[in-house]
């Protein structure tokens, strides 16, 4: 059986050295969990598909890294992160943020059931799981910030998950190339606060975080 990632001291400082290029100080506890994170992701996935990325070191890079490189952006207290999947990029933002709370939704049930077990496992008080669809999805109270990773367009992101959003509250939508013709589909209500390219550790793909909130 091989050796846990968390327990590998290879995988611990490519984790540790990328934290520092991302301008994390050192919290061995929360390494730890974000290591104990993708334990249980390559031991789920061999049965439940949750990532087409199985390399350990290209989770800690693509996965970890890369949803860790959006956390000094975010502004406020509640958060949601909608078509999470595997909790990406929730989970790592709950475990280094955990002051902060995050509703991680999706419709997938095996997903969702993969995101209970980690909460459990690693102890993540800060953490809820939404099973559901956006659009069928009611908020008691709405969120600070709406988080995306894989929305097929800004335009469509703002339609489905408008309910979500407090008054002023953003759009944090993390893209691949930046693209003029997606922002100009926009509607008019809603305005670019931000277009900001990420420097991911590790990664050779452009990323961008581009932040939207609503007109006054």
């Amino acid at each position: 059986m091989p050796q846990p990632i968390a327990d590998t001291p290879e995988f611990c400082q490519l984790l540790a050295s990328g934290l520092e290029r991302l301008g994390f100080g050192s919290n061995p506890d929360r390494e730890q969990k974000l290591l104990r994170y993708l334990d249980m992701l390559v031991r789920w996935n061999l049965t439940y598909n949750l990532t087409a990325v199985t390399d350990p070191e290209a989770m800690i890079y693509r996965h970890l890294l890369d949803s860790l490189a959006i956390a000094g952006h975010l502004v406020g207290q509640r958060f949601i992160d909608v078509g999470t999947g595997a909790g990406l990029p929730g989970i790592p933002l709950a475990i280094w943020m955990d002051d902060k709370s995050f509703a991680l939704l999706d419709s997938n049930g095996k997903k969702t059931r993969f995101l209970v077990q980690v909460k459990l496992e690693l102890g993540l008080s800060n953490v809820e799981v939404i099973h559901s669809r956006v659009e069928q999805h009611q908020a008691e109270t709405r969120f600070d910030g709406v988080l995306t990773r894989a929305f097929a367009s800004l335009a469509e992101m703002v339609e489905q998950c408008d309910g979500l959003l407090a008054d002023n509250g953003a759009f944090y939508a993390m893209k691949g190339r930046m693209s003029d013709q997606e922002l100009s589909a926009l509607p008019k209500t809603y305005t670019l606060r931000a277009a900001r390219a990420l420097d991911i550790p590790g990664g050779d793909e452009q990323r961008h975080l581009v932040e939207l909130t609503r007109q006054p």
